[in-house]
C-alpha cells in the first residue's frame, strides 16, 4: 500500500458508510437528501454565490496584475505542449457527461419554465440561451482555475506536492503535513467523489434514456443499477490497463465522437439560424453577466436558485479537485496570464458553441410544433436529446453515437476520478498499486448507484451542492495562500534548481567546481538521504548545540526525507530552518497518472531548504557542513532584524 493513512482511511470510512447507509434505509436518506439541501439554500446559498464571484474576480485580477508574468515553473521553464496541443487537452477538460446531459434538457427547461415571465415565447427562448451559458461558461472556469492554478504553482514553482493541501502553505507552513492538512485532503476526495458520482447518475439516466429509444429497453431504477455496474466494470478494466491504453485513448476517442456529433448537427440543423444564435448569445450573455452573478431572488425567494444555479457552482466545486488537477499537469512552463486566458476563454466558447447548436435547435424544433421537446424534457429529462436528434436525418445512428459518447464519457470520468482520488489519498506518491485505484472507481460507481436508489436526480443535485460547501471554505483560503505566495515574487529568488548558493561571507560560497557538480549531477534518492542523514544533519545539530550553549531552546527533529530546527523565542516566534528532499520529473499528459516504468528513470532528487521567514525553497544540494551552517545563520540573522530580538 502507498497511501496516507489518515486521508486514505477516514475517506474511505465516510464514503463506505454513507454508501451502506443509503442502500440499507433509501427512503430515510432520500428525505435527508431534501432537508439538506433545503438548509444549504436557504442558510448558505449566499456563500457559494458570494464565494464563485470572487473566484472570477480573483482569476481576471490575476490575468491582468503583474502577477500575469509569473511562469507556473522556474523562471527559464518552457511549455511543454504547442498553444494547438495545450487547447485541445482543455477540450477534453471541459467535455463531459454534463454535456451531453443538458445541451438539450437546460435551455428547455429555462425556455419553459424560467425563473421569472412566461415560459415558451420568444423572450424566454433567449432568456434560456443567457441562463445556460451563466451556468457553463467563466464562472465555472475560474472555479477550476482556482485549484488548478494553485496545485501547478505550489508544485512546479516551489516544489511541493501536488496535492491540495500545498496551496495552504503560506497559511500555515509545514503544518500543511499534519492535521490541517489531511482535512482539506479529506474534503477534496470528498468533493471529487460526489462530484464524480453525480456526473455518473446523470450519465446512467442518459444511457438508459438511450437504449430504451434504440432498443427498447425499459427505463427504470433496475437497468441503472444494472448499466452501473457493467460501466463501472469497463471502468476498471481502464484503470487497470493504465495511462497509455486507458485514459488517453478513451479521452481522444471522446474527443472524436464528440466533434463528428457536434458538426452533424450544426449541419443537419438550420446552421445559419445556430451561427446567428451564437453570435447574439455570446453578447447578451457578456451584457448580463454581472446581474447574473449576484442574483439570489432575496425579494422573491424562488426555488429555481437551488435547482439550478446553487447546483451548478457545488457541482463546478466538488469537481475542481480533479479538473483543476488535469489542467495544472498540462500547464507547466505556461504564465499565469497565459493559464489564466486560456482555460478560461477556450473551452468557455466551444461550450458556449455547443449549448447553442443542441439548445437552440431543441427550441426551435418546439418553438415551431416539429417536435414536443418541452413536453419530453417535462416527462422524461434524459429522453430529450434523443428525441431532438429524431428529427434530424439518420437519426439512429446519431443516436447510437451518442449513446456510445455517453458510455465513454462515464469510463473515463469513473477512471480518471479514481486517479486523482488516488493520488490525494496516496499523499501523490508516484504510481501506487493499481488495485487503490480500482477501489476508488468502484466506490464511485457504489455511491452513483445508491444515490440513484435514493431520490435520483434530486439526490444527485443534493449530494454535488452538500459535499461542496466545506471545499468552497478551503478554495477561499487557497486563493488567499495564492496572493500571499505571489507577494513574495521578487523578495527572494524564484526556485531555480542547481543556481543558489550560500550569499558570500567568509569564503563559505560554493567553488566553482562544486556549482557545476551540482547542476550536472542528477542525485538518486539513497543519495539524498545520506546527504540528509550526514551533513545537513551534522550542521543543524552543530548550531542546536551551540543555542543550547547560548541558553536558547533549539529542538532538532529528522526523518529519512527531512531535516527540521526550531529555536523558541516566546512571543517573539519560532525560528524554524528546514532541509527536505524534494523529487522532481518532467510532467507527462495524463489524468493525474504517471507513466509506471520509464518515469523511475527520469526522476532525482534535490535538497531544498526553507526558513520559517517565508522566503522560496532553495537548493543547498551539494553543500557542505559550513555552508549550511552559514545559509543557516544569514537567515536567522534575518529573523532576529525582523521580530527585534535582543
Amino acid at each position: 500500500m502507498k497511501i496516507n493513512p489518515p486521508v486514505f482511511y477516514v475517506s474511505a470510512v465516510l464514503i463506505l458508510a454513507f454508501a451502506i447507509v443509503g442502500a440499507l434505509v433509501p427512503e430515510r436518506a432520500s428525505r435527508v437528501f431534501d432537508a439538506t439541501q433545503a438548509l444549504i439554500v436557504m442558510d448558505f446559498g449566499w456563500l457559494y454565490i458570494a464565494a464563485v464571484a470572487g473566484f472570477l474576480m480573483f482569476a481576471l485580477f490575476l490575468m491582468f496584475s503583474r502577477y500575469g508574468d509569473v511562469k507556473l515553473g522556474p523562471d527559464d521553464s518552457e511549455p511543454e505542449y504547442s498553444y494547438l496541443s495545450w487547447f485541445a487537452m482543455l477540450f477534453s477538460a471541459g467535455m463531459g457527461i454534463g454535456l451531453i446531459f443538458f445541451g438539450v434538457a437546460e435551455p428547455i427547461q429555462h425556455y419553459t419554465m424560467p425563473p421569472t415571465g412566461d415560459g415558451q415565447t420568444i423572450q424566454s427562448a433567449r432568456e434560456a440561451m443567457v441562463l445556460t451559458f451563466f451556468h457553463w461558461g467563466l464562472h465555472a472556469w475560474a472555479i477550476y482555475i482556482v485549484v488548478g492554478l494553485a496545485l501547478a504553482y505550489f508544485a512546479f514553482r516551489r516544489g511541493l506536492p501536488l496535492t491540495i493541501r500545498s496551496a495552504l502553505y503560506p497559511l500555515i507552513g509545514e503544518r500543511i503535513y499534519g492535521p490541517i492538512g489531511h482535512a482539506v485532503d479529506i474534503f477534496a476526495v470528498l468533493g471529487t467523489m460526489f462530484g464524480v458520482a453525480t456526473s455518473l447518475g446523470l450519465g446512467v439516466l442518459q444511457v438508459n434514456a438511450g437504449f430504451h429509444y434504440l432498443f427498447g429497453i425499459p427505463t427504470n431504477t433496475t437497468i441503472q443499477l444494472v448499466l452501473i455496474a457493467v460501466i463501472t466494470g469497463m471502468a476498471t478494466v481502464s484503470v487497470v490497463m493504465g495511462l497509455d491504453k486507458g485514459v488517453k485513448r478513451l479521452s481522444e476517442l471522446n474527443i472524436v465522437l464528440a466533434g463528428l456529433l457536434l458538426l452533424f448537427v450544426l449541419l443537419a440543423g438550420s446552421t445559419v439560424f445556430l451561427l446567428q444564435t451564437f453570435v447574439q448569445n455570446v453578447g447578451q450573455y457578456l451584457s448580463e453577466v454581472v446581474k447574473l452573478t449576484f442574483r439570489m431572488y432575496a425579494y422573491e425567494p424562488n426555488p429555481w436558485l437551488g435547482n439550478w444555479t446553487l447546483f451548478y457552482w457545488g457541482w463546478w466545486i466538488a469537481w475542481s479537485p480533479f479538473v483543476g488537477m488535469f489542467i495544472a499537469r498540462i500547464s507547466r512552463g505556461r504564465t499565469i496570464r497565459e493559464f489564466v486566458g486560456g482555460v478560461l476563454l477556450v473551452p468557455t466558447l466551444f461550450t458556449f458553441l455547443w449549448m447553442t447548436v443542441f439548445g437552440n435547435t431543441a427550441i426551435a424544433l418546439d418553438f415551431s410544433g416539429v417536435a414536443p421537446i418541452a413536453a419530453t424534457v417535462a416527462d422524461n429529462m434524459p429522453v430529450a436529446l434523443f428525441e431532438t436528434l429524431a428529427q434530424l436525418p439518420l437519426s439512429t445512428v446519431v443516436s447510437g453515437i451518442a449513446t456510445l459518447l455517453i458510455i465513454t464519457f462515464f469510463v473515463t470520468s469513473a477512471d480518471s476520478g479514481a486517479l486523482v482520488i488516488d493520488m490525494i489519498t496516496s499523499g501523490a506518491v508516484d504510481n501506487p498499486p493499481v488495485w487503490q485505484r480500482v477501489f476508488w472507481a468502484v466506490c464511485a460507481g457504489g455511491v452513483a448507484a445508491v444515490l440513484l436508489v435514493a431520490g435520483g436526480l434530486r439526490a444527485l443535485q443534493t449530494a454535488a451542492i452538500a459535499s461542496a460547501l466545506p471545499f468552497a471554505v478551503v478554495m477561499v483560503f487557497i486563493c488567499y495562500g495564492l496572493l500571499r505566495a505571489l507577494q513574495m515574487e521578487g523578495k527572494g529568488a524564484a526556485m531555480d534548481l542547481s543556481t543558489v548558493e550560500p550569499e558570500e561571507d567568509g569564503g563559505t560560497a560554493m567553488s566553482w567546481q562544486q556549482r557545476l557538480s551540482s547542476i550536472t549531477h542528477f542525485h538518486a534518492r539513497p543519495e539524498l538521504e545520506s546527504f540528509l542523514s550526514g551533513p545537513a544533519r551534522s550542521a543543524l545539530q552543530a548550531v542546536a548545540d551551540q543555542m543550547a550553549e547560548s541558553g536558547l531552546a533549539a529542538e532538532l527533529h529528522s526523518d529519512p526525507d527531512h531535516v527540521d530546527l526550531r529555536i523558541s523565542h516566546g512571543d517573539r516566534g519560532e525560528f524554524r530552518y528546514t532541509v527536505r528532499a524534494r523529487r522532481y520529473r518532467a510532467p507527462s499528459f495524463a489524468w493525474a497518472e504517471t507513466k509506471k516504468v520509464s518515469d523511475e528513470d527520469r526522476q532525482h532528487y534535490r535538497a531544498m531548504a526553507q526558513s520559517s521567514e517565508g522566503e522560496h525553497a532553495h537548493d543547498v544540494t551539494g553543500f557542505t557542513e559550513d555552508q549550511l551552517i552559514h545559509d543557516l545563520l544569514n537567515r536567522y540573522a534575518r529573523f532576529r532584524h525582523a521580530r527585534r530580538v535582543t
